[in-house]
């Protein structure tokens, strides 16, 4: 029977040899960079739900929606210099909506000809170009082109992770800042200092786990935090370093805000985004 030095060695042997440690020991640098090829498309699955709750004057209100959607990224340009262009589509999506005093409202792309009453903007953007999306090899955005009536598009939420320009260990940080605007209650505009944190978790089997974070750096009152409570996620992202693209991401938020409009008021947001990159030929399953 081993004593408990013995087991205690074993252990410690077990974690020095796990892939984990063993990159981090050996310090090997990842060279993360999308690489797409001319002609091919990634279509992804994507869940998106939202949950707001939200007290003022002792009324309290309650707001959810979610989303099941394929969408699509066709490659039409890879330049000698690395930078991809690809046409972002929605190909598909099942949504609902839940607002107080109204219940819950539905639609799917596939089975509804036409789309119930706030639902019109999504069903005319389905299969149809977005926008068209020129990157570079780490993910920066060099032109973005809308070609469908949209949100208007911020730097603090691209369409592409940003990855490091440079080789990473396992281990390792990099972040990217950004001026978010917001208003203040008397209606005049403010900057607000923000960043995303990403940290090489690991790197197994080819695919690299990337912890992402959003964070607020400009200290700010509850009435600003309400405004980009949505923005203030963390979660993982999946890299497939070798074929140069994300093989899936979660990212989720939880996060109370208190005395937004009045001490009494409050607000409690949710939500959770879920990506997965289909196998070719894979399509959402009808529900």
């Amino acid at each position: 029977m081993h004593s408990k030095k013995s087991l205690a060695a074993i252990v410690l042997v077990l974690l020095l040899t796990s892939p984990s440690a063993a990159a981090k020991k050996s310090g090997r640098k990842y060279q993360l960079q999308y690489k797409f090829k001319m002609g091919e498309v990634l279509r992804y699955h994507v869940h998106h739900a939202t949950d707001i709750r939200t007290t003022m004057e002792e009324t309290t209100q309650q707001a959810e929606s979610k989303s099941d959607s394929v969408k699509a990224w066709k490659v039409t340009d890879v330049l000698p210099s690395g930078e991809m262009e690809f046409v972002h589509v929605v190909e598909k999506v099942r949504m609902s909506n839940t607002v107080p005093n109204r219940g819950t409202t539905t639609f799917d792309s596939e089975a509804d000809e036409t789309p119930p009453t706030g639902f019109e903007q999504a069903a005319r953007a389905i299969g149809v170009p977005l926008s068209v999306i020129r990157i570079k090899p780490d993910g920066e955005i060099v032109d973005r082109e809308e070609k469908h009536p949209q949100p208007p598009a911020t730097d603090d939420m691209p369409i592409t992770l940003r990855l490091p320009a440079e080789p990473i260990a396992v281990g390792e940080k990099w972040d990217q800042t950004y001026q978010v605007d917001a208003q203040r209650k008397n209606q005049t505009k403010l900057k607000v200092q923000t960043r995303r944190v990403c940290t090489l978790k690991s790197v197994k089997a080819g695919v690299a786990t990337i912890a992402v974070e959003y964070q607020i750096l400009t200290p700010v009152s509850a009435f600003i935090e309400s405004q980009l409570v949505q923005k203030l996620t963390k979660g993982y992202v999946r890299f497939d370093v070798k074929a140069g693209r994300t093989v899936s991401q979660k990212l989720t938020a939880d996060r109370r805000v208190i005395g937004f409009s009045g001490k009494a008021s409050s607000m409690h947001f949710v939500s959770r985004l879920e990506e997965r990159l289909l196998k070719k030929g894979e399509r959402l399953a009808r529900k």
